[in-house]
Parts: structure tokens; C-alpha cells; sequence
């Protein structure tokens, strides 16, 4: 049982790291305004370039990332050091390397949600896409750098965010299922492409009407919340 109710802490610290509402703070301090109530109402990197300029919308990402990083490392951390410890018991048939990765796989998807929906701002938040990068990032570099450079590419061409966001959420799936990595990883990379993809509906529907904002144009939401 004590397991079980570490594991269950385990995830909660994860959840909360993404939790942390970056974009939303910056808002508050930098200019004195919620993030949600201005552009595509999102709290990410985004939309704080959009509302407070790019060195704001730079910290934020860098941040974003370093939380998906951090829940990741955490994890790796975490689970194995409860095998330590004399009063836990963890199931026999759950060895060391195996928890781990399924800690990894939980975590991540844990911190994905947290920033997608932060118990700190009534379960609104971001898209998830940098927390993403950050997860990517820690649990295996090739498949988080592909996806970036997906991204980057794809910014560079059609100055689309959603775009490349989604893009890249599609390029790790496919990178995380062509490459030797244990099953919980690629269940973390194909649930969490997903959930990205999902938290990105809106802006499909803008993709397909023509109407999606550029870098450098405003957003054109105005009563949408995404």
C-alpha cells in the first residue's frame, strides 16, 4: 500500500510542475493582465508573444520546457529510489527498470495534463506543445530533437505555430514507433501526440477556413477560449 500512495504522490508532483501557470504569471507581473483574457486566450508561449512581446514569450517557453524536463527527470529519480526504501514494498512482479519506465510513461502524460489544464487557473491553461518538447527532450533526445526541427521548419516556412506544433506532435510518433524504445515510452509519445493535437481543435477549424494568425499577426480570436 505505501507503494502505491508514493506512486500516487509521485504523479501528483508531476502533475503539479505542469500545473504552473508560466504564461499566466508573466501576465500578472509583467503587465498587470490575464493572458486568458487577451489573443487565442491560451497561456502559452504563444499568446504571451502576442500580448507581452518576445522576450516574455522566450522565458516562457524556455520554462515550459524545463517543466516537461524536470517532471521526467524527476520521475526517473523518484520511482527507483522507492525500491530503497525499507518500509515500501513494491509489487513483485514490478522490477526496477520496468517501474521506471512506466513512471516515465505516467509522468509524462501527468505533466502534459497538468499544463493543459492547471488546477491553479479553474483547469484552463496551454496546448502543452513546449511542455511536450521538454518530455521528449528527457525521455529520449533523437525523438525530441526531430520533433523539433519539425517545428522549426515548419515555422520558418509557413510562420505557423499550431502547425508546427502539431507536426512535430506527428513527427515523435512516428520517430518514438520506428525506434528502439520500451512500449511505455511510445505509449507516453502516441497519447501525449494525441492529446496536443486534441488541445490544438480550434486552430484545425481556423487551418481549414484560411483564417489561422502568423507569427507577427494578431490572433484572430477574440471570444474563443482554446
Amino acid at each position: 500500500m505505501a507503494f502505491w500512495i508514493a506512486s500516487m504522490a509521485g504523479l501528483a508532483i508531476a502533475y503539479l510542475l505542469g500545473s504552473t501557470p508560466t504564461g499566466y504569471l508573466a501576465g500578472k507581473l509583467l503587465r498587470g493582465i490575464d493572458i486568458r483574457e487577451h489573443g487565442s486566450r491560451s497561456t502559452g508561449a504563444t499568446n504571451v508573444l502576442r500580448a507581452l512581446g518576445k522576450w516574455p514569450a522566450l522565458a516562457v517557453l524556455l520554462v515550459d520546457v524545463l517543466k516537461g524536463v524536470a517532471a521526467i527527470a524527476f520521475a526517473r529519480w523518484f520511482y527507483p529510489w522507492l525500491y530503497t526504501l525499507p518500509f515500501v514494498t513494491p509489487p513483485p512482479a514490478l522490477d526496477p527498470q520496468t517501474c521506471a519506465s512506466w513512471a516515465v510513461c505516467l509522468s509524462g502524460l501527468a505533466v502534459l495534463l497538468g499544463h493543459g489544464r492547471s488546477v491553479w487557473l479553474n483547469f484552463t491553461g496551454g496546448k502543452s506543445a513546449a511542455t511536450g518538447l521538454g518530455v521528449l527532450l528527457a525521455m529520449s533526445w533523437p525523438v525530441g530533437l526531430g520533433a523539433a526541427a519539425v517545428f522549426a521548419a515548419v515555422v520558418a516556412v509557413f510562420r505557423i505555430v499550431s502547425l508546427g506544433s502539431m507536426l512535430a506532435a506527428l513527427t515523435a510518433i512516428v520517430l518514438v514507433c520506428s525506434l528502439e524504445h520500451p512500449l511505455p515510452y511510445r505509449l507516453l509519445v502516441i497519447l501525449g501526440g494525441i492529446y496536443v493535437i486534441v488541445r490544438h481543435r480550434a486552430n484545425i477549424q481556423r487551418l481549414l477556413a484560411g483564417t489561422e494568425a502568423r507569427l507577427g499577426q494578431g490572433s484572430p480570436e477574440t471570444n474563443i477560449k482554446s
